[in-house]
């Protein structure tokens, strides 16, 4: 299975299935936008931004685009790996280009120069006035913990922390660590928004761990939030 997504002819067919998934999610539904205020700052001044949801919720994050769209400079970290590649594909069709990174084993120096390279570009980009939109639970879990990697660039840069929460009704949610969540056509769809969050920048290992811990547990309040603007429990 992984030789054949690493096939480009596989992953552009699978962009394409993501993509239209995606426009349709977007499309075939009405969507409401909870706390959108606490973000406004950032949408009318133009001020940089790291923004969060979950890894389950890529499948339905075009919800948040009717939001972002009104920033010119929005870019998505997406993983290097082969299903990574044709996300990545569609959501540049999207308008949301990638930066590639992902959370490197322990031993492989490969894979840890390319992401310490990847934060690097998203440290500048995010320097530079960009919005950074991250899924700190991915590529790999655990699901619902956010790894440190955003939370580094929000302490370097000093820019807020929003996050994000998604749902839409009726939908699949399939057997997966991240309970990869796809939507039914012509239903409800709702988005919900908390911060700013700040990290401190002489921020240490004790306080992002802190971070971590009650940032993550106020995402998935905020994913619940919106889980409850579609009436699903």
């Amino acid at each position: 299975m992984k030789t054949l997504l690493r096939n480009p002819g596989v992953q552009t067919f699978l962009s394409w299935l993501l993509w239209l998934h995606l426009i349709i999610t977007l499309k075939s539904r009405r969507w409401v936008h909870d706390n959108l205020a606490c973000v406004e700052p950032v949408l009318s001044d133009g001020k940089p931004a790291v923004a969060l949801f979950w890894h389950g919720a890529i499948p339905l994050c075009l919800g948040l685009a009717p939001v972002w769209w009104r920033r010119d400079k929005v870019r998505c970290m997406v993983s290097p790996s082969a299903d990574g590649e044709f996300i990545a594909q569609a959501l540049s069709r999207a308008g949301f280009p990638a930066i590639r990174t992902s959370s490197a084993k322990k031993g492989d120096t490969t894979k840890a120069r390319q992401a310490v390279a990847a934060i690097r570009e998203a440290i500048n980009w995010v320097n530079d006035g960009g919005v950074l939109i991250v899924t700190p639970d991915g590529p790999r879990g655990p699901a619902e913990v956010i790894a440190p990697g955003s939370l580094q660039i929000a302490r370097k840069t000093g820019a807020p922390i929003y996050l994000m929460g998604l749902a839409v009704s009726p939908a699949i949610v399939l057997d997966t660590w991240d309970k990869v969540t796809f939507a039914w056509p012509f239903g409800r769809g709702a988005t919900a928004w908390d911060g700013p969050f700040y990290v401190p920048a002489d921020a240490g290992e004790a306080q992002i761990a802190a971070l971590i811990e009650d940032l993550s547990a106020r995402l998935t309040a905020t994913t619940k939030r919106a889980e409850a603007l579609v009436g699903r429990r």
